[in-house]
C-alpha cells in the first residue's frame, strides 16, 4: 500500500483538495477572502481554492511530523519580510488562519489532540486512511500511463537497385581513379629514369 512518501507533494495536495471541498465542516469563512496569510506577504492571496490548498497541506504536515502545534506551524508556513533599506526578517504566519484550520480538520475527523504528555495535533487513522487513499490513486494513474505504449511499426527495408544515372556516375568515377593510378606509376618511372641519366661527377685534375 503506498503512503505519501512515495507521490510528490504537490500531486498529493492537488488530490486532497478534491476531498477537502466535498466536506462540509471544511468550508471557507467569509472573512477568508480579505485577509492575509501573514505579515511577511504584501497582499491575499490570488487563488479561489487556498484555504482548501493551505489545509491539506497541514493536513500533510502532520501526518509527517505530528504532534505539532500551531507555533511550529507558524513558522513553517511564515516568511521573510520586505522591510525597504532594513535587512529582511522572519515573520510568522497568521495563527488565527491555522488554528481555524486545525480546528476544522478536527472537526472533520481527520485530525486529533495528542495524548497528555505531548503538545500539539497528530492524524487519526480517517485521516490516515484519506491520504493513504489519495497516494494510492496518484500510484495508479501513473501506472496506468506507462503501460499504455503506442503500437510498433514494423520497418522494412526496401531495396532498390540503382538508376541508369547512377550506374553511369559509378562508371565515371572508376574510370578517373583507374586513370590517375596510371598516371601516378607514369610519374614514378620518369623519376627513377631521371636518377639514373644524372651526368657522372666532374674528374679531378
Amino acid at each position: 500500500m503506498a503512503s505519501i512518501y512515495d507521490v510528490e507533494p504537490i500531486k498529493l495536495i492537488d488530490a486532497l483538495v478534491k476531498e477537502l471541498e466535498k466536506n462540509p465542516s471544511m468550508k471557507m469563512p467569509e472573512w477568508a477572502q480579505f485577509v492575509k496569510t501573514g505579515a511577511h506577504v504584501e497582499r491575499p492571496p490570488v487563488q479561489e481554492d487556498w484555504w482548501y490548498i493551505r489545509s491539506s497541506a497541514l493536513l500533510r504536515t502532520i501526518y509527517k511530523d505530528g504532534p505539532v502545534g500551531v507555533s511550529k506551524l507558524r513558522t513553517k508556513y511564515g516568511g521573510r519580510k520586505n522591510r525597504g533599506v532594513k535587512p529582511h526578517r522572519l515573520y510568522k504566519a497568521s495563527g488565527k488562519i491555522i488554528r481555524t484550520m486545525l480546528q476544522q480538520l478536527e472537526k472533520a475527523g481527520y485530525v486529533q489532540q495528542a495524548k497528555q504528555g505531548s503538545k500539539g495535533r497528530i492524524v487519526t487513522s480517517q485521516g490516515q486512511a484519506l491520504l493513504d487513499n489519495a497516494a494510492n490513486q496518484i500510484l495508479g494513474k501513473s501506472k496506468k500511463t506507462k503501460a499504455v505504449k503506442e503500437p510498433k511499426t514494423e520497418s522494412k527495408v526496401v531495396k532498390t537497385e540503382p538508376s541508369n544515372k547512377s550506374k553511369d556516375l559509378i562508371g565515371l568515377a572508376e574510370q578517373n581513379s583507374a586513370r590517375k593510378k596510371k598516371e601516378v606509376k607514369e610519374s614514378k618511372t620518369e623519376t627513377k629514369v631521371v636518377k639514373e641519366t644524372k651526368t657522372p661527377n666532374k674528374e679531378k685534375k
